[in-house]
């Protein structure tokens, strides 16, 4: 019998991603709290957050396989995440303008018998040349301050990106093809 899968995550963006995979899951919001340490590199930012929310739902489901999650936003070599408020999200916005930013997802599986696989995704995102005017027409159309980095490239994402280069999905939140291979190969 396979274990059920639990999403710990309150993310729209990745439960529709996993629901258009078609797949049978559960979400339950991890009530762990993130690290935010410029010192540590973004991918192992990444990883650690995911792996922490994993295993605060995990210790509650542990005949399931539960799915943690970070992404973050990186731009020379600084983690950039969710915006504190509207002026930080614009100064984010301008520093990305007319340049290439390396998103990050840190995914984090938690099973049955504490079994664990952790992994990380980075896709490129090469951003338009944006005025002031772009900027506030696009936090006009977005909510900017729930997402990483200040955007989401699935929504309105053609009036500032220019080319994703990697895994579309991973920009969004949730690396598809790369969970989907991890959970065939996770052994429990």
């Amino acid at each position: 019998m396979k274990p059920r899968l639990v999403l710990a995550s309150g993310s729209p963006r990745r439960k529709k991603l996993l629901e258009e995979l078609g797949w049978d899951f559960e979400v339950v919001v991890s009530p762990a709290d993130e690290l935010h340490d410029e010192a540590v590199d973004y991918r192992v930012l990444c990883q650690q957050n995911a792996a922490i929310k994993a295993r605060a739902v995990a210790q509650n489901y542990p005949d399931s396989i539960v799915i943690g999650a970070d992404t973050l936003v990186c731009l020379d070599g600084i983690p950039l995440g969710k915006p504190r408020d509207e002026e930080e999200a614009r100064a984010m916005l301008r520093s990305l303008s007319g340049r290439v930013n390396y998103v990050c997802t840190g995914v984090c599986l938690c099973g049955p018998r504490g079994r664990e696989q952790v992994f990380h995704e980075v896709s490129e995102v090469e951003f338009r040349k944006l005025s002031e005017e772009d900027i506030i027409e696009y936090m006009d159309l977005v909510h900017t301050l729930d997402k990483a980095g200040a955007y989401a490239a699935q929504e309105h994402g053609e009036r500032i990106i220019v080319a994703v280069r990697g895994d579309f999905s991973n920009v969004v939140g949730l690396p598809v093809a790369r969970l989907q291979q991890e959970l065939e190969s996770f052994h429990f």
